[in-house]
């Protein structure tokens, strides 16, 4: 399979600069995201075990800078850094971002699952 990765279905797109595409591939989630600076995904992934991203993902900083928190301190991607980020993180977005990223579909979506919950919840607060 292949794909322009800027054509990948869109899947959200939040404006200001906040846009997912993605596709299943193989059982895999790939996908193309932007961020924009400032966010901080750490209320996305409340009621996760320890509040923290449960999947594992493989991928690329395309362009920005992203702070990876991890209960064992944590460490900054940019641009250019090819990384693999175990179950346990938060990304905290220090720069316009762009990333590729790849996810085993199962655990992406559970987790998935419950940041959209909680995006629901804060848009309902708004």
């Amino acid at each position: 399979m292949h794909h322009p990765m800027k054509e990948l279905p869109i899947v959200e797109d939040y404006g200001d600069g906040f846009c997912s595409r993605l596709a299943e591939w193989g059982g895999m989630i790939v996908s193309y995201e932007t961020f924009p600076k400032g966010v901080d995904a750490t209320p996305l992934f409340k009621g996760l075990p320890d509040d923290m991203c449960q999947s594992p993902h493989w991928g690329y900083i395309l362009r920005g800078r992203v702070r990876i928190k991890r209960k064992d301190g944590g460490v900054v991607l940019k641009t250019g850094d090819v990384y693999y980020l175990e179950p346990g993180h938060v990304p905290v977005f220090e720069e316009d971002t762009e990333i590729l990223e790849f996810s085993p579909k199962k655990e992406y979506q559970e987790t998935i699952d419950v940041v959209a919950k909680n995006m629901a919840a804060t848009q309902t607060t708004k």
